[in-house]
């Protein structure tokens, strides 16, 4: 594109995690000169990698479902790419359970595979577990009934929800928690049903069941996997379908305010005071951040700006990253992760930190699921230890600058740190011995990276709620104005790439024959 056509864009997208670039580079497939701009100073928002004492860790992803070869999300996201992204499996078993005094329950493929470890580990529940497993499939099929409308006109999406009305009463109106006390009153069993649920960010209590079904119900079908070479790697492939398609995708842009004309958006702000004129603006930042960030006060559309308000954030988190400097393996790590609550229960946050060990914790060695990765002659190997907390814990420093919160916020995170690595090495004593590095991301570090309210991990919290609402359709009441990522669909990384294929087949609807079936 020449210089002197800069100033004006087909489309921009705000935001480049996954939704964002999805979206960019679906237009951009279309025929479309599209500006993607990124206020953090890496792109690929909670998808983009970073390296530190020659270790490399994933700003957010973990494990990856979705993305078989047969799956339809793994053929988009070649589609989008100049060249296929490589994805290697984690093999049959993803996750391990450590619940309580119990021994590990190790979680494997497909669906029949994890009702024989469930059954194996409670013998007496064979019903309850059956009911599970057909609960799973039918709630991750109740849920595809609702998100298919969010890029369909209102009168036929309110046709179809009616049609399907039976199904999502039964498994989208009703919480995870819910389901479960209708299948099983062993606490064990109940625990190990829902153990997983940071996957999505929804508390057992509070989560939708059907995004529960989702989520969990992907890994069954499709299985875990890992991109090679890391989170980065979905930037380098689908950035170039962008840029050579006359785009442009900037890092370090914030935009401070969305221009409008008419009542109508026409381009973008920057926090540089650039105004950028488009056609067609498509938000990846979140749908509350979009409204309360980006729209100029007195634009109108207060009721939907109120219902978008009135949907809870997800859960906030910690991270240690840990590099490692041994034999590994030998001493514990594996593919698979690890989901760890030494009190037996599962729908707990960290409320009181760090005066108490984390009551939940996920652990992941990413070293061991990427193919890629060279250990050298020193053997080194990065591990993430993860607990999910409230923002509470944090507010006191955040309305400081990095740099600028003081001793006792720096004495606040070593505790934590500490007590994240106490828990770790009660677990895993010898893996322990081996830890050679350590940085701890707060809440704060999430918001930074993405401008998400309170530090929410998954944005909004995956509610009955925010299912069902209307607010959330990929096409605002604002002409122009357009919304993609995580908040469209569901959480993590297919819901997000969903998001904004979605957002971009609403602006131009020919995608939607261009898309690989």
């Amino acid at each position: 594109m020449a210089e002197a056509d800069k100033s004006h864009w087909d489309a921009i997208v705000i935001g480049s995690g996954m939704g964002g670039m999805a979206a960019a580079a679906a237009l951009s497939k279309a025929g479309h000169k599209v500006l993607l701009l990124e206020q953090y100073q890496t792109l690929g928002g909670l998808s983009h990698s970073f390296s530190i004492e020659g270790f490399n860790w994933d700003a957010g992803i973990h494990y990856l479902n979705c993305v078989a070869p047969e799956d339809r999300e793994r053929h988009i996201l070649d589609w989008l790419s100049d060249t296929p992204i490589e994805l290697a499996s984690m093999g049959a078993v993803y996750d391990n359970l450590h619940i309580g005094d119990a021994a590990p329950l190790a979680l494997s493929r497909p669906y029949e595979a994890q009702a024989r470890d469930l059954k194996d580990r409670f013998p007496d529940e064979a019903e309850a577990i059956d009911a599970w497993i057909a609960a799973l499939k039918e709630g991750r099929e109740a849920l595809m009934k609702v998100t298919m409308t969010r890029a369909m006109p209102e009168i036929i999406g309110h046709a179809l929800k009616w049609w399907h009305s039976h199904a999502i009463e039964r498994w989208c109106k009703r919480t995870t928690q819910e389901v479960i006390d209708d299948i099983t009153d062993n606490r064990a069993l109940a625990a190990a049903f829902a153990a997983q649920w940071f996957d999505h960010g929804g508390r057992p209590s509070k989560a939708s069941f059907a995004l529960h079904a989702l989520i969990t119900g992907a890994y069954l079908e499709s299985g875990a996997w890992y991109p090679k070479g890391g989170g980065a790697t979905f930037a380098e492939h689908i950035l170039p379908t962008i840029t050579n398609a006359g785009g442009e995708a900037r890092a370090d842009t914030k935009v401070e305010t969305l221009l409008m004309q008419d009542d109508r958006v026409v381009g973008v702000r920057t926090a540089q005071g650039e105004d950028i004129r488009a056609d067609t603006v498509i938000s990846d930042i979140g749908a509350r951040e979009t409204v309360n960030h980006l729209l100029p006060k007195g634009c109108g559309q207060q009721d939907w700006i109120d219902e978008i308000n009135a949907l809870p954030h997800s859960v906030a988190h910690f991270s240690l990253f840990v590099g490692f400097e041994g034999d590994i393996q030998r001493a514990g790590a594996t593919r698979s992760n690890h989901w760890i609550y030494p009190g037996g229960k599962v729908d707990v946050v960290w409320t009181d930190v760090p005066d108490s060990p984390p009551p939940g914790m996920f652990v992941s060695f990413a070293s061991l699921k990427d193919p890629s990765h060279k250990p050298g002659p020193s053997q080194k190997y990065a591990g993430e230890i993860v607990a999910w907390a409230d923002w509470s814990v944090v507010e006191a420093w955040a309305d400081k600058e990095p740099g600028a919160r003081g001793e006792d916020y720096q004495a606040f995170k070593t505790r934590v740190a500490d007590a994240m690595f106490a828990q770790f090495e009660t677990y895993f004593p010898e893996l322990a011995k081996l830890v050679v590095f350590r940085n701890l991301s707060t809440p704060l570090t999430t918001r930074a990276i993405t401008g998400h309210h309170k530090g929410a991990f998954y944005g909004i919290d995956t509610t009955p709620d925010r299912l069902m609402s209307e607010a959330l359709q990929t096409r605002t009441p604002i002409p122009g104005l357009f919304l993609a990522g995580q908040d469209v669909l569901s959480p993590g990384i297919p819901g997000a790439l969903w998001g904004g294929v979605l957002a971009a087949a609403t602006v131009d609807p020919s995608l939607f024959r261009q898309l690989p079936g």
